[in-house]
């Protein structure tokens, strides 16, 4: 049976999903819905909980928080399964040096809970594309 990803992480207007979709050769889950609903929330728990892998790409688009809870949770729940991704400059938007910094922290932490942290995009692609 083939594994799956479920692509977690920043939606305002990122693009990141639209350029690692393409190059993916493993199955994924897209929480992005045109409209939030409670049954978009319920999937998305549901698909949190049965993929392979749970991946966050967090960009600077990002506007809350809860993203980041997210990773956290998930490498402390299910850390064999959590991928932790960072993009430093999204279109005009770029983390701050003090936000690069905190995001470290976050990477170093998921990595300590037993998650993996990959710092370069292509990295990403490859750890999922491996686990097909």
């Amino acid at each position: 049976m083939s594994k799956k990803v479920f692509l977690g992480g920043t939606v305002n207007g990122s693009l990141w999903r639209n350029e690692l979709i393409p190059e993916l050769k493993i199955p994924y889950f897209n929480p992005v819905v045109l409209e939030w609903t409670d049954e978009a929330y319920q999937n998305e728990l549901r698909e949190r909980e049965t993929c392979d892998f749970c991946l966050y790409v967090i960009t600077p688009k990002m506007t809350g928080v809860y993203s980041i809870a997210e990773v956290i949770d998930d490498s402390n729940k299910r850390p064999q399964k959590t991928v932790f991704h960072f993009i430093v400059k999204d279109g005009e938007n770029e983390f701050t040096p003090f936000q690069i910094k905190s995001l470290q922290a976050v990477g170093k932490m998921v990595d300590r809970n037993g998650g993996k942290w990959l710092q370069n995009f292509q990295e990403v692609i490859n750890f999922l594309n491996k686990n097909v």
